[in-house]
């Protein structure tokens, strides 16, 4: 899952995008209004952590402007005005939820499941594939009644290659959900994190589960 995180003070950014980064999420930062709109402009996200009080536009317009844009993404506001007639703008705005400063990083997450996890057709919170449990709610990842362990990173690809099992995933999508804005599309690191799971998940199994298609992408699926 990959986030935009739009919070211009420095310090507050830096320790919410460590957080997030730490429980699997892939984390852009916008430091105002603009660049957020422009960063939503370019990226596919699945989810916006939003603050109000931004430079140049403000969090309701930022808000506003998406929803006008016909952006459907989930949006969480997060901000020290507590009144009831700023979380009633927030929601008129186009908001889905609203946390108020300061917060608990633990609530925070938690809304953030919640918000991704808002349509269970399309986001359920275990995904099974043959003996392959992934649990997105603990992050917890099991083959044949054994827990894998693996890095935050190795389970935000696992993930997203489950949440489309039996689905042909490009390397462009992958880059554009499992990492940010920093990563490099010359680099070989797709190829070596899928290395590292299929050693992890398939290496002593005799029914192999993740598939490369040379030029194409990586599927998740059982081959006997």
């Amino acid at each position: 899952m990959r986030i935009l995180l739009v919070e211009d003070e420095p310090r507050l950014a830096n320790v919410i995008a460590k957080g997030l980064r730490e429980n699997t999420y892939a984390v852009d930062v916008a430091e105002d209004g603009e660049v957020a709109l422009y960063q939503t402009s370019i990226n596919d996200y699945d989810l916006v952590v939003l603050d109000v009080l931004l430079p140049e536009r403000d969090g309701f317009e930022v808000c506003r402007e998406l929803r006008a844009r016909g952006h459907a993404t989930p949006i969480l506001m997060l901000t020290a005005r507590a009144s009831i007639d700023d979380r009633i703008t927030g929601f008129d705005a186009g908001a889905d939820d609203y946390l108020t400063k300061p917060f608990a990083f633990r609530e925070l997450l938690a809304r953030i499941r919640a918000l991704l996890r808002r349509d269970s057709q399309l986001r359920p919170a275990i995904f099974e594939i043959e003996d392959l449990v992934v649990d997105s709610a603990s992050h917890r990842v099991s083959r044949a009644n054994h827990e894998v362990q693996l890095t935050a990173k190795e389970y935000a690809l696992l993930e997203h290659l489950a949440r489309h099992a039996g689905q042909l995933v490009s390397r462009a999508e992958i880059a554009a959900h499992v990492w940010d804005d920093s990563f490099d599309p010359f680099s070989n690191t797709i190829e070596v994190y899928m290395n590292r799971l299929r050693k992890k998940i398939d290496e002593s199994h005799p029914i192999k589960l993740l598939h490369t298609r040379r030029g194409e992408g990586y599927i998740l699926e059982p081959h006997r």
